[in-house]
């Protein structure tokens, strides 16, 4: 199943898009957080709410982020792939990929990033002008965590996992780089592009499937999960320890090679540009930036 949140006749909306993706069926539930409702609904013990109404079109609704306002923030992994951690070795990331037998990088982006499809990614300004011209994009699919639990283990992780979405872990590089850690530059607002749908686990199997990204037509990510260093399981394992997960928690799982900063020179985002998602048995997720 692929679970979306939209706006319809003035108010946010749950449906399940059809097979085709050209429909949405709405379902009879609140739905002021999106999809986070339908899951803490279903991970209380609810009962699958019943469909309401015709199916609509899904050019006459406007598709949300699926999870438009979570609770707290995302869980995101850094150096996930071998072959981007590699095409960073020599930058200034030298000495900080992570290892097979070591523990995977995490850190977080706040809710506010969150952005629905199609919606514009914001290059920062202040008073002063830009905050950073130094803008990356990331392709990566994200966990959606449907049993919540704490110190999972490894074993039964999957039989935690709602669903799979797309998330665009845009960076100021940057900025980035001068804190010496990673929270604020990639914390901006709008930098974190979600959608079209959370799909269900019998509809996509996220430890083998294909992530791509392309900027204005130009393939420039291309890889499986099968790559990963860590895989899914380990990830949820690993956040959890100690840390009780929550229905509806995010977990970013890393970015393949071929992102803006491992090129000779960068290439970095400029307004205008596009960039468009694509993750095999979930969909395409394109934003602009301004």
């Amino acid at each position: 199943m692929k679970w979306v949140s939209f706006q319809w006749a003035g108010k946010r909306q749950v449906g399940s898009l059809s097979a085709d993706g050209r429909e949405v069926q709405p379902l009879a539930m609140a739905a002021s957080r999106g999809v986070l409702e339908l899951i803490e609904h279903l991970a209380g013990g609810g009962a699958m709410p019943q469909a309401t109404g015709p199916r609509l079109p899904l050019s006459a609704v406007q598709l949300e982020a699926p999870l438009p306002r979570q609770r707290r923030n995302l869980f995101c992994v850094g150096r996930n792939y071998r072959a981007h951690a590699a095409e960073l070795a020599g930058s200034v990331f030298k000495g900080s990929a992570p290892k097979d037998d070591g523990w995977p990088m995490v850190f977080s982006k706040p809710p506010q990033t969150v952005i629905a499809p199609g919606a514009k990614v914001e290059l920062p300004r202040s008073s002063q002008g830009l905050v950073s011209d130094n803008i990356d994009y990331e392709a990566e699919l994200a966990v959606v965590i449907g049993r919540g639990g704490k110190n999972i283990e490894r074993s039964r992780a999957l039989e935690h996992v709602f669903g799979y979405t797309i998330v665009n872990d845009v960076t100021a590089r940057d900025v980035q780089l001068r804190h010496g850690q990673w929270h604020l530059g990639k914390s901006f607002d709008t930098f974190c592009p979600m959608g079209p749908s959370i799909v269900t686990p019998d509809e996509c199997d996220g430890t083998a499937t294909r992530v791509r990204l392309w900027v204005n037509g130009e393939l420039r990510q291309d890889a499986h999960t099968r790559d990963f260093i860590f895989d899914i399981p380990s990830l949820i394992e690993t956040c959890s320890r100690g840390i009780t997960l929550l229905p509806g928690d995010v977990i970013a799982t890393g970015t393949p090679a071929g992102v803006g900063m491992g090129m000779a020179p960068p290439r970095w985002l400029q307004a205008g540009d596009v960039m468009r998602i694509e993750i095999d048995g979930i969909g395409v997720l394109e934003n602009p930036v301004v």
